[in-house]
């Protein structure tokens, strides 16, 4: 026989807690004296529970209101379009500093008159600065959100 073969059954029997002061563990049965962990049913604290202090989610300050994730479309003015003309899209609109990006969403809104004939292709535009472009000759075509080109991380 060898010693890995062995079989060895538990000799010892769980302990018997609180049973007389001769078994043991007997009175206290090992939790100590006094305080929320000697006593019964410690265990079944609710997640966040700080031994009757105020728990920690209800300590941290929330903020009010609502946070949306969708970033708000950059305003263009219609006075501003006088300074381009032809076809004017995200890219001749960041190019002219108008918009931080031409990957950003573009409303165009109404201030002061247009006098330029200009197609415009942005992402919305308002009802009065859509008549504002065709009174002065032009039109407006909305175009979907433009898409970043991917870049290869491997080059």
């Amino acid at each position: 026989m060898k010693y890995n073969d062995l079989v060895v059954d538990k000799n010892t029997r769980p302990s018997r807690k609180g049973r007389g002061i001769a078994a043991g563990q007997g009175k206290t049965a090992g939790r100590g004296t006094k305080g929320q962990k000697s006593r019964t049913g410690h265990r079944k604290m609710p997640a966040g529970f700080m031994g009757g202090q105020r728990a920690i989610m209800q300590a941290v300050p929330k903020l009010k209101g609502f946070k949306s994730i969708h970033p708000k479309a950059e305003v263009v003015y219609t006075d501003r379009l006088n300074e381009l003309s032809g076809k004017v899209d995200n890219y001749a609109l960041a190019e002219a500093q108008m918009i931080s990006s031409p990957f950003v969403k573009v409303k165009v809104i109404t201030r002061g008159e247009i006098t330029k004939k200009i197609e415009l292709e942005t992402q919305f535009a308002s009802k009065t600065a859509v008549e504002a472009i065709k009174k002065a000759g032009g039109n407006f075509k909305q175009v979907p959100l433009l898409k970043r080109p991917k870049v290869d991380k491997k080059a």
